[in-house]
């Protein structure tokens, strides 16, 4: 597989892709999500896991709201991971992580993820590069264990947005009252380790590819938000699902 380099992706749209056209397919496909999910969930053979991940302003809160809130709730969650509590830190970095990963029939959303801990804590130097390698190497372990023993399909995106539009994005949290409550001085800290948070991704995207990564420009949020809800209407396609009728007493 082709290395990724985040340098060479664009952070928005195709320039000949039409806004009002591509927002309108989003609206066709969460109308079809919906009955996808149902099925999904009745047919109880199958799982699906949806990792977002993106530096932040990247936009992941609003993606899952924006894609995902057209389905039944009974059928989807969504889990955050934020610092491990004593109780966490006390047991491997997966324990934490294993015990939300989804059960037959549910869609589940990790908003951040198992990704945090070759990601934050390396760029930070909470890991070193020996103890990434080894928990890559059990992230891999570990999503192939949910595909191949609980019938999990996973999904994952990576919002790619500019180092401007994230600057963007984090000043307007400032000012607009709608979202001051998600402002956080440290982000502006964090941006400033950008190059670092890139080179630390990559080398995720390059060792954890054994379910393929999928980068979505993100800097114009109607574009983002079709791109994934898509990419998971594909998935769900293409498990080829039917409803199982009348239980047999």
């Amino acid at each position: 597989m082709a290395t990724i380099s985040l340098k060479d992706i664009d952070t928005r749209a195709p320039k000949d892709l039409d806004k009002k056209e591509i927002k309108e397919k989003t609206t066709a496909i969460l109308a079809e999500l919906d009955e996808l999910q149902n099925l999904l969930f009745a047919e109880d053979k199958h799982s699906v896991l949806v990792v977002i991940q993106g530096m932040d302003g990247s936009g992941k809160d609003g993606a899952i709201r924006n894609v995902f809130t057209s389905m039944n709730p009974q059928g989807v969650n969504v889990q955050g991971f934020k610092a491990p509590t004593p109780e966490e830190s006390d047991h491997d970095f997966l324990w934490r992580v294993h015990q939300y990963s989804p059960g037959k029939g549910m869609i589940q959303i990790f908003n951040r993820s198992h990704y945090e801990d070759i990601l934050v804590t390396r760029v930070h130097k909470w890991c070193d590069d020996k103890t990434a390698k080894k928990r890559m190497k059990a992230i891999n372990d570990f999503e192939k264990l949910l595909e191949e023993h609980n019938n999990t399909h996973i999904l994952k995106f990576y919002l790619h947005i500019s180092p401007g539009e994230q600057h963007d994005r984090l000043s307007e949290r400032m000012k607009d009252p709608a979202k001051m409550w998600k402002y956080n001085e440290k982000d502006f800290e964090e941006a400033k380790l950008w190059d670092i948070y890139m080179e630390a991704y990559e080398d995720c995207f390059n060792n954890c590819n054994d379910v393929p990564w999928i980068i979505v420009p993100s800097d114009q949020n109607w574009y983002k938000e079709f791109i994934i809800a898509d990419e998971l209407c594909k998935l769900l396609k293409g498990l080829d699902m039917q409803y199982p009728g009348l239980k047999k007493e």
